[in-house]
């Protein structure tokens, strides 16, 4: 079954006391309208830093209640499609992002999108899009966590991998999961910089489904060329370590390598990345190709 959900249906904090917005049985699919992450705040490049309120920002769609989804289990998200608005938005700012303590002034520019290009004009450079999700996840444990923060339970990860086609196993930590998403970027790299990425209003298209049999304890996302997991810490160096720690954990029981064998491998074929470094806590992925996969038939595709 196929289910649509206004982006009136938004909230700040992923909170396991947040009221669902919608029931779904597992395998139904869902498209979730989503405002920019400033909630549309900003209309004019003109709009100053003090006009914003800030207690509105990356506000995610729903939460989506998924029927049988338990403790324990998976939810599955295949992101079918995102839809991205004829604009966007991409600010700058004192204490934002890498360069924040070295700028005095928040500014904002506001981009149109050539969909026929597909490319975005900035002062004649085309940047391609590449359309991502910011914000994807579930209730967390234990203390509601704003939107602007990753975690175990998705959040803000800003991963460039969350897109079409991608498949993403987020853990369940409470009865129906409560998935939402927003903050949909039309353009954006590795890092985010900046603070923004190309802030988009956007339809995403998702089908949600209940795993009982893969044992995670941080995003697990997957596509074609392989898997990633992701895993955030206010120290990036943590963050990138766990990850590491995390994909061989998952991975060695399809293996029957022992732990010393399997960092061997992993040394040979995997690869660190970084997904963001600007939120409260960095987010870190590590990578390993789809051949690594396929050999030991790590049931993800």
């Amino acid at each position: 079954m196929h289910h649509n959900l206004s982006r009136d249906k938004k909230f700040y904090a992923m909170d396991k006391n947040n009221a669902p917005a919608m029931y779904v049985d597992s395998g139904d699919t869902v498209t979730l309208e989503a405002h920019d992450c400033f909630t549309g705040q900003i209309t004019s490049e003109d709009d100053t830093s003090t006009r914003l309120n800030w207690d509105e920002i990356n506000p995610a769609t729903g939460p989506v209640y998924v029927n049988g989804l338990k403790p324990g289990n998976a939810l599955k998200v295949t992101i079918d499609k995102i839809e991205i608005g004829d604009q966007g938005i991409v600010v700058t700012g004192p204490n934002s992002g890498v360069m924040g303590d070295e700028l005095t002034e928040m500014t904002r520019r506001i981009l149109p999108i050539d969909k026929e290009k597909n490319t975005v004009d900035f002062d004649g450079v085309e940047i391609p899009v590449n359309k991502m999700i910011g914000v994807i996840g579930v209730a967390p444990e234990n203390d509601p966590v704003n939107n602007g923060t990753p975690g175990a339970h998705g959040g803000n990860m800003d991963s460039i991998k969350i897109t079409e086609g991608a498949v993403l196993y987020l853990p369940a930590f409470h009865e129906g999961g409560l998935f939402g998403l927003g903050d949909v970027h039309g353009a954006m790299g590795d890092g985010e910089i900046g603070v923004s990425g190309l802030e988009v209003e956007s339809e995403v298209t998702v089908k949600l489904e209940v795993v009982e049999d893969i044992d995670i304890s941080h995003p697990l996302l997957v596509n074609d060329e392989g898997a990633f997991m992701n895993v955030s810490d206010a120290d990036l160096n943590i963050a990138v370590d766990q990850s590491v720690k995390e994909m061989i954990r998952f991975l060695q029981p399809y293996t029957g390598k022992s732990l010393d064998e399997m960092a061997k491998l992993m040394s040979l074929t995997g690869h660190t990345q970084i997904n963001q470094v600007v939120d409260p806590r960095k987010t870190g992925r590590y990578f390993v190709p789809k051949f690594v996969l396929d050999h030991f038939d790590v049931p993800l595709y």
